[in-house]
Protein backbone atom coordinates (compact mmCIF):
# COMPACT_ATOMS: atom_id res chain seq x y z
CA UNK A 1 0.00 0.00 0.00
CA UNK A 2 2.72 2.54 0.61
CA UNK A 3 4.06 1.52 -2.27
CA UNK A 4 0.92 2.19 -4.26
CA UNK A 5 0.89 5.66 -2.21
CA UNK A 6 4.20 7.19 -3.50
CA UNK A 7 3.27 5.93 -7.01
CA UNK A 8 0.21 8.11 -6.76
CA UNK A 9 1.76 10.70 -5.41
CA UNK A 10 4.02 10.70 -8.39
CA UNK A 11 1.54 10.56 -10.66
CA UNK A 12 -0.39 13.43 -9.17
CA UNK A 13 2.74 15.52 -9.03
CA UNK A 14 3.06 15.06 -12.96
CA UNK A 15 0.15 15.92 -13.61
CA UNK A 16 0.30 19.20 -11.38
CA UNK A 17 3.36 20.36 -13.56
CA UNK A 18 1.96 19.72 -16.44
CA UNK A 19 -0.85 21.56 -15.65
CA UNK A 20 1.40 24.64 -14.41
CA UNK A 21 2.76 23.81 -18.15
CA UNK A 22 -0.10 24.25 -19.86
CA UNK A 23 -1.14 27.46 -18.18
CA UNK A 24 2.00 29.34 -19.04
CA UNK A 25 1.99 27.88 -22.70
CA UNK A 26 -1.94 28.28 -23.07
CA UNK A 27 -3.30 30.70 -25.64
CA UNK A 28 -6.85 32.35 -25.19
CA UNK A 29 -7.78 31.65 -28.73
CA UNK A 30 -6.56 30.52 -31.74
CA UNK A 31 -3.54 28.98 -33.12
CA UNK A 32 0.23 29.78 -32.46
CA UNK A 33 0.13 32.75 -34.77
CA UNK A 34 -3.60 33.97 -34.04
CA UNK A 35 -3.41 35.69 -30.53
CA UNK A 36 -4.60 38.80 -30.88
CA UNK A 37 -3.33 41.88 -29.23
CA UNK A 38 -5.13 44.40 -30.75
CA UNK A 39 -8.05 43.77 -32.57
CA UNK A 40 -8.70 46.50 -35.22
CA UNK A 41 -9.64 46.37 -39.17
CA UNK A 42 -7.19 47.64 -41.20
CA UNK A 43 -8.75 50.97 -41.99
CA UNK A 44 -9.28 51.96 -38.36
CA UNK A 45 -5.00 52.12 -38.24
CA UNK A 46 -3.90 56.08 -38.76
CA UNK A 47 -0.55 55.80 -37.32
CA UNK A 48 2.60 53.38 -36.04
CA UNK A 49 5.61 54.40 -34.10
CA UNK A 50 7.96 52.97 -32.71
CA UNK A 51 11.03 54.08 -30.04
CA UNK A 52 14.31 53.19 -28.31
CA UNK A 53 16.78 55.06 -26.93
CA UNK A 54 17.73 56.16 -29.59
CA UNK A 55 15.42 56.47 -32.40
CA UNK A 56 12.22 57.27 -32.99
CA UNK A 57 10.03 55.97 -36.32
CA UNK A 58 6.88 56.41 -37.37
CA UNK A 59 4.76 55.06 -40.10
CA UNK A 60 1.39 57.49 -40.80
CA UNK A 61 -1.06 58.22 -43.58
CA UNK A 62 -2.64 61.45 -44.08
CA UNK A 63 -5.91 62.89 -44.53
CA UNK A 64 -5.12 65.68 -47.04
CA UNK A 65 -3.02 62.75 -49.43
CA UNK A 66 -3.19 60.69 -51.78
CA UNK A 67 -3.41 57.64 -49.02
CA UNK A 68 0.07 57.28 -49.55
CA UNK A 69 1.85 55.94 -46.94
CA UNK A 70 4.82 58.58 -45.25
CA UNK A 71 8.23 57.93 -42.74
CA UNK A 72 9.16 60.07 -40.25
CA UNK A 73 12.50 59.33 -38.51
CA UNK A 74 14.03 60.90 -35.59
CA UNK A 75 16.86 60.60 -32.91
CA UNK A 76 16.47 60.32 -29.64
CA UNK A 77 17.86 63.00 -27.71
CA UNK A 78 16.48 65.51 -30.44
CA UNK A 79 19.31 67.08 -32.38
CA UNK A 80 17.24 68.09 -35.48
CA UNK A 81 13.85 67.58 -37.03
CA UNK A 82 12.43 64.43 -38.00
CA UNK A 83 12.89 63.71 -41.69
CA UNK A 84 10.16 62.81 -43.42
CA UNK A 85 10.04 60.04 -46.33
CA UNK A 86 7.93 58.45 -48.72
CA UNK A 87 7.54 54.92 -47.40
CA UNK A 88 7.89 51.84 -49.83
CA UNK A 89 5.97 48.57 -50.39
CA UNK A 90 7.64 46.94 -47.61
CA UNK A 91 6.52 49.62 -45.14
CA UNK A 92 2.86 48.55 -46.83
CA UNK A 93 3.12 45.15 -45.69
CA UNK A 94 4.29 45.87 -42.33
CA UNK A 95 1.72 48.39 -41.68
CA UNK A 96 -1.10 46.42 -42.49
CA UNK A 97 0.26 43.70 -40.19
CA UNK A 98 -0.61 46.16 -36.64
CA UNK A 99 -4.50 45.96 -37.20
CA UNK A 100 -5.14 43.35 -36.12
CA UNK A 101 -1.64 43.01 -34.35
CA UNK A 102 -0.91 39.12 -33.61
CA UNK A 103 1.33 37.28 -31.47
CA UNK A 104 2.21 33.97 -31.61
CA UNK A 105 1.63 33.56 -27.79
CA UNK A 106 0.27 35.18 -24.59
CA UNK A 107 1.84 34.74 -21.75
CA UNK A 108 -0.37 36.19 -19.40
CA UNK A 109 0.26 39.09 -16.27
CA UNK A 110 4.17 38.01 -15.23
CA UNK A 111 5.54 39.25 -11.90
CA UNK A 112 8.61 41.88 -11.46
CA UNK A 113 10.86 38.64 -11.71
CA UNK A 114 9.66 37.33 -14.79
CA UNK A 115 9.20 40.65 -16.67
CA UNK A 116 13.18 40.97 -15.80
CA UNK A 117 13.81 37.59 -17.91
CA UNK A 118 12.37 38.13 -20.79
CA UNK A 119 13.54 42.02 -21.21
CA UNK A 120 10.74 44.16 -20.00
CA UNK A 121 11.76 45.45 -16.91
CA UNK A 122 12.31 49.25 -17.59
CA UNK A 123 13.10 49.00 -21.20
CA UNK A 124 13.73 52.29 -23.32
CA UNK A 125 11.50 50.27 -26.49
CA UNK A 126 8.04 51.48 -27.07
CA UNK A 127 5.56 50.63 -29.50
CA UNK A 128 2.53 52.65 -30.03
CA UNK A 129 -0.21 52.02 -32.52
CA UNK A 130 -2.85 54.65 -33.02
CA UNK A 131 -6.50 53.90 -34.04
CA UNK A 132 -9.72 56.06 -35.56
CA UNK A 133 -10.67 55.46 -31.40
CA UNK A 134 -7.43 56.31 -30.12
CA UNK A 135 -3.74 55.13 -28.91
CA UNK A 136 -2.77 51.65 -27.74
CA UNK A 137 0.68 51.52 -26.17
CA UNK A 138 2.80 48.66 -25.70
CA UNK A 139 6.41 48.25 -23.96
CA UNK A 140 8.58 46.11 -26.22
CA UNK A 141 11.55 43.74 -24.73
CA UNK A 142 15.10 45.09 -24.59
CA UNK A 143 17.37 43.34 -27.09
CA UNK A 144 19.17 40.50 -25.56
CA UNK A 145 21.85 38.11 -27.54
CA UNK A 146 20.41 34.87 -28.59
CA UNK A 147 16.58 36.21 -28.81
CA UNK A 148 14.97 35.68 -31.85
CA UNK A 149 11.35 36.85 -30.46
CA UNK A 150 10.41 39.86 -29.31
CA UNK A 151 8.10 39.90 -26.22
CA UNK A 152 5.55 42.99 -25.96
CA UNK A 153 3.19 43.94 -22.64
CA UNK A 154 0.25 45.32 -23.24
CA UNK A 155 0.14 48.93 -21.20
CA UNK A 156 -3.69 48.65 -20.89
CA UNK A 157 -4.04 45.15 -19.03
CA UNK A 158 -0.18 44.30 -18.58
CA UNK A 159 -0.79 41.03 -20.56
CA UNK A 160 2.30 39.86 -22.00
CA UNK A 161 2.40 38.10 -25.47
CA UNK A 162 5.42 36.39 -27.98
CA UNK A 163 5.58 38.46 -31.23
CA UNK A 164 6.58 36.99 -34.40
CA UNK A 165 10.38 37.20 -35.12
CA UNK A 166 9.68 38.73 -38.53
CA UNK A 167 7.60 41.99 -37.00
CA UNK A 168 9.92 44.45 -35.81
CA UNK A 169 13.08 44.37 -37.73
CA UNK A 170 12.26 46.61 -40.23
CA UNK A 171 10.80 49.37 -37.71
CA UNK A 172 14.29 49.16 -36.51
CA UNK A 173 16.18 49.61 -39.50
CA UNK A 174 13.63 51.49 -41.00
CA UNK A 175 16.19 54.01 -42.30
CA UNK A 176 17.37 51.44 -44.69
CA UNK A 177 14.29 48.90 -44.98
CA UNK A 178 11.33 51.26 -45.47
CA UNK A 179 12.43 54.72 -47.78
CA UNK A 180 10.73 54.56 -50.74
CA UNK A 181 13.67 55.24 -53.28
CA UNK A 182 11.64 55.17 -56.21
CA UNK A 183 12.83 58.13 -58.39
CA UNK A 184 9.71 58.06 -61.04
CA UNK A 185 6.07 57.24 -61.59
CA UNK A 186 6.10 56.12 -65.02
CA UNK A 187 8.35 53.38 -66.52
CA UNK A 188 10.91 53.74 -69.22
CA UNK A 189 8.30 52.98 -72.25
CA UNK A 190 6.20 55.66 -70.67
CA UNK A 191 7.13 58.53 -72.28
CA UNK A 192 7.92 59.70 -76.29
CA UNK A 193 9.41 62.72 -75.93
CA UNK A 194 12.03 64.35 -73.72
CA UNK A 195 14.29 67.87 -73.05
CA UNK A 196 17.61 67.91 -71.60
CA UNK A 197 18.45 71.66 -70.49
CA UNK A 198 21.64 72.67 -68.98
CA UNK A 199 21.85 76.63 -68.55
CA UNK A 200 20.42 78.50 -70.97
CA UNK A 201 20.63 75.49 -73.97
CA UNK A 202 18.17 72.49 -74.22
CA UNK A 203 17.60 69.94 -76.67
CA UNK A 204 14.36 67.46 -77.47
CA UNK A 205 14.36 64.45 -78.30
CA UNK A 206 11.82 61.86 -79.63
CA UNK A 207 11.90 58.50 -78.58
CA UNK A 208 11.64 55.33 -80.69
CA UNK A 209 11.12 52.04 -79.56
CA UNK A 210 12.77 49.42 -81.16
CA UNK A 211 12.55 45.62 -80.40
CA UNK A 212 14.84 43.59 -78.05
CA UNK A 213 16.52 46.89 -78.63
CA UNK A 214 17.54 49.95 -75.93
CA UNK A 215 15.09 52.62 -77.72
CA UNK A 216 16.33 55.59 -79.57
CA UNK A 217 17.20 59.30 -79.11
CA UNK A 218 15.97 61.23 -82.07
CA UNK A 219 17.17 65.21 -81.89
CA UNK A 220 13.70 66.85 -82.84
CA UNK A 221 15.66 69.14 -85.42
CA UNK A 222 16.87 65.80 -87.28
CA UNK A 223 14.67 63.06 -86.89
CA UNK A 224 15.92 60.63 -88.78
CA UNK A 225 19.75 60.69 -86.95
CA UNK A 226 19.48 59.02 -84.02
CA UNK A 227 21.88 60.77 -81.36
CA UNK A 228 24.02 57.21 -79.73
CA UNK A 229 25.96 59.44 -77.17
CA UNK A 230 22.60 61.37 -75.82
CA UNK A 231 21.41 57.50 -75.65
CA UNK A 232 24.20 56.47 -73.41
CA UNK A 233 24.10 59.55 -71.16
CA UNK A 234 20.16 59.39 -70.56
CA UNK A 235 20.41 55.34 -70.02
CA UNK A 236 22.93 56.62 -67.20
CA UNK A 237 20.57 59.39 -66.18
CA UNK A 238 17.90 56.90 -66.09
CA UNK A 239 19.56 54.38 -63.95
CA UNK A 240 20.84 56.91 -61.51
CA UNK A 241 21.30 54.39 -58.72
CA UNK A 242 18.84 55.33 -55.55
CA UNK A 243 19.51 52.68 -53.33
CA UNK A 244 23.08 54.66 -53.03
CA UNK A 245 21.31 57.67 -52.52
CA UNK A 246 21.18 59.79 -48.94
CA UNK A 247 17.07 61.04 -49.09
CA UNK A 248 15.98 63.80 -47.74
CA UNK A 249 12.82 64.26 -46.10
CA UNK A 250 10.20 67.14 -47.53
CA UNK A 251 10.78 70.30 -46.76
CA UNK A 252 14.55 70.11 -46.01
CA UNK A 253 17.11 71.81 -47.80
CA UNK A 254 20.92 70.53 -47.87
CA UNK A 255 23.68 71.42 -45.87
CA UNK A 256 24.68 75.14 -47.29
CA UNK A 257 21.20 76.34 -49.03
CA UNK A 258 19.28 75.46 -51.49
CA UNK A 259 21.30 73.82 -54.13
CA UNK A 260 21.93 75.15 -58.02
CA UNK A 261 20.51 73.60 -60.46
CA UNK A 262 22.92 71.76 -63.10
CA UNK A 263 20.56 70.16 -65.88
CA UNK A 264 17.04 68.89 -66.13
CA UNK A 265 15.37 66.61 -68.02
CA UNK A 266 11.88 66.47 -68.72
CA UNK A 267 9.37 63.53 -69.86
CA UNK A 268 6.02 64.16 -71.85
CA UNK A 269 3.78 61.61 -73.34
CA UNK A 270 1.91 63.43 -76.52
CA UNK A 271 1.12 66.74 -75.14
CA UNK A 272 1.21 65.65 -71.48
CA UNK A 273 4.22 66.29 -69.40
CA UNK A 274 4.45 63.25 -67.02
CA UNK A 275 7.75 63.48 -64.81
CA UNK A 276 11.11 65.32 -64.19
CA UNK A 277 14.07 64.92 -63.23
CA UNK A 278 16.18 68.00 -61.67
CA UNK A 279 20.03 67.77 -60.62
CA UNK A 280 21.71 70.38 -58.79
CA UNK A 281 24.95 70.98 -56.74
CA UNK A 282 24.92 71.42 -53.64
CA UNK A 283 26.87 73.88 -51.30
CA UNK A 284 29.83 71.39 -50.94
CA UNK A 285 30.10 70.83 -54.34
CA UNK A 286 28.05 67.47 -53.71
CA UNK A 287 25.19 66.50 -56.21
CA UNK A 288 21.64 66.10 -55.58
CA UNK A 289 18.34 65.03 -57.87
CA UNK A 290 15.09 65.20 -56.76
CA UNK A 291 11.78 64.12 -58.87
CA UNK A 292 8.31 64.60 -59.33
CA UNK A 293 7.69 61.78 -57.28
CA UNK A 294 11.01 62.18 -54.55
CA UNK A 295 9.83 63.85 -51.12
CA UNK A 296 12.64 66.10 -51.29
CA UNK A 297 16.21 66.07 -52.01
CA UNK A 298 18.58 62.82 -53.27
CA UNK A 299 22.21 63.10 -52.49
CA UNK A 300 23.80 61.48 -55.27
CA UNK A 301 27.12 59.14 -55.05
CA UNK A 302 30.19 61.12 -56.25
CA UNK A 303 30.53 59.71 -59.50
CA UNK A 304 27.43 61.57 -60.37
CA UNK A 305 29.87 64.30 -61.50
CA UNK A 306 30.85 62.63 -65.10
CA UNK A 307 26.87 62.74 -65.65
CA UNK A 308 26.72 66.54 -65.23
CA UNK A 309 29.87 67.48 -67.34
CA UNK A 310 28.00 65.68 -69.91
CA UNK A 311 24.83 67.03 -69.83
CA UNK A 312 25.81 70.50 -71.61
CA UNK A 313 27.06 68.34 -74.47
CA UNK A 314 23.89 66.73 -74.58
CA UNK A 315 21.58 69.92 -73.69
CA UNK A 316 23.61 71.36 -76.63
CA UNK A 317 22.94 68.70 -79.41
CA UNK A 318 26.24 67.96 -79.94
Amino acid sequence: MRARGVVLQGVLAAAGLAAAFFVWQREPAGAPGEVVVLDAPKRALARVRYEDASVQVELFREGNEDGALWLRLGTKPVTAPPRELRANETAEQLFGRFAPLRATRSLGVLDAESLAEVGLKDSPRKLAVTLASGEHTFTLAAPAIGWGSPYLRRETDGHVFLLPPSLLPDLENAAHRLVDRTLHTFGPGEYDTLTVTSGSTSCTFLVRARAQRPAELLPRGAPDSPDEPARRWHERVWLLAPAQADFLGRGEVPPGGEPREAFRVEYQRGAQRIGQLTVARGAGGEFYARTEYTAGWAKLPPWADSIVLEAEKVAAGR
